[in-house]
């Protein structure tokens, strides 16, 4: 166990009503990273989240703070505070007063209490505010009171369960963006939970990609994107093409019927591989002048850019493209060698990357809407 690592969980496994949600669970966190777990609902991140605060116990296995084996310390004596999404403030009590709750029951002197208040309001961004109603502030400033309420005891570890759920688009992107700086500025560990792929990469250190109680992949914002280990990873961080590609030998992959240069090796001569490319690297051009060549059957205009849906030898991939294109037309596609990311096969393989469904529910909206009395009258299929 590394020095550095200020929570470590080692081979943790937790059910609940014969439902095991973590199975020989392992995780190291480094002391001053922002971490993200990121999945979707079941994966496990929140209870992950909670076995680090102590509000569960593992059936097995072991956690550690800071070295220190804490599996049965209780929550209160844990260096660790929690942030819900619905912020568990008290409406009976002022700003200054929720605040400052967590420091009057450690019995800190009133100069200390309102020493620190006041910093953390400032940090915040809530000077003045400390004899304003709780139920009068907006859910951006309640959200506020609630970091400032945990940080003011200094923990060690701040973990954060869906905090910004709750708040609209525009505040959500203005908290994403606090929050970061506030971290960087204490110079804390934060454990962040969301499903929400755009927040895990512009806030996180790490992120920690989960699936059904198991990691999928650790890594950088980037690393995860840029480089995905696995078929879920690619299709949860992003839109991507997932393609069923042989692995000729190092630097060369084959797949859409002909061959491609590649930046990948190490896999095995004649290998079968998944083959992701994101819809965003592609260059279309004319038929002639494309590597490969398909037809489009939708388009949906996405504001910044078309999102365009090619059906290439019966696989239907998603581009998108500045230039707009109509259904039916014959385009070309340009796959440079880094525009192929090549992983090896797993048992995510041929669930996702095929936008055929996609297309189809577009392609029935079109129809419904052509023809809407075939809806009304609910033929079955």
């Amino acid at each position: 166990m590394g020095k550095n690592f200020i929570i470590s969980l080692k081979n943790v496994t937790l059910s609940f009503n014969g439902h095991t949600v973590l199975k020989n669970f392992n995780l190291d966190i480094k002391n001053g990273d922002f971490v993200t777990l990121l999945g979707s609902s079941g994966c496990g991140k929140t209870t992950t989240l909670r076995l680090i605060g102590g509000f569960v116990q593992p059936d097995s296995g072991e956690i550690f703070f800071d070295g220190k084996n804490v599996t049965n310390l209780p929550a209160h004596k844990r260096e660790v505070n929690t942030i819900f999404q619905n912020y568990a403030l008290f409406p009976h009590l002022n700003v200054y007063e929720n605040i400052a709750f967590g420091m009057r029951l450690q019995k800190k002197s009133e100069p200390e209490i309102n020493k620190q208040v006041k910093k953390m309001l400032k940090m915040v961004s809530l000077s003045g505010f400390e004899n304003r109603n709780i139920t009068s502030l907006s859910g951006g400033q309640q959200q506020r009171v609630a970091i400032a309420r945990a940080l003011v005891n200094k923990p060690k570890v701040l973990l954060l369960d869906e905090p910004l759920g709750a708040l609209d688009l525009k505040l959500r992107k203005d908290m994403q963006t606090e929050l970061k700086k506030i971290q960087q500025q204490m110079g804390i560990t934060f454990i962040f939970v969301t499903h929400d792929q755009e927040e895990a990469l512009s806030m996180s250190d790490t992120v920690v990609v989960m699936d059904k109680g198991s990691i999928q992949q650790i890594g950088s914002p980037q690393d995860i994107y840029n480089e995905p280990q696995n078929a879920f990873v690619a299709n949860f961080i992003g839109e991507s093409n997932i393609i069923d590609g042989v692995m000729c030998k190092d630097y060369i992959v084959k797949f859409a019927g002909r061959k491609f240069d590649c930046l990948d090796s190490g896999f095995s001569k004649m290998e079968n591989v998944d083959v992701v490319i994101r819809p965003e690297d592609i260059e279309v051009t004319s038929p002639e002048k494309g590597h490969i060549s398909g037809t489009v059957t939708s388009v949906t205009f996405k504001g910044v850019h078309y999102e365009i849906i090619v059906d290439i030898d019966g696989f239907k991939w998603m581009i998108q493209s500045t230039e707009n294109q109509q259904p039916g037309d014959i385009i070309g596609l340009i796959l440079q060698p880094d525009d192929i990311h090549i992983m090896k096969k797993s048992e995510h393989s041929g669930e996702y990357g095929d936008y055929s469904a996609f297309s189809d529910e577009m392609y029935k909206v079109y129809e419904e809407k052509q023809h809407p009395k075939k809806r009304k009258a609910g033929v079955k299929k």
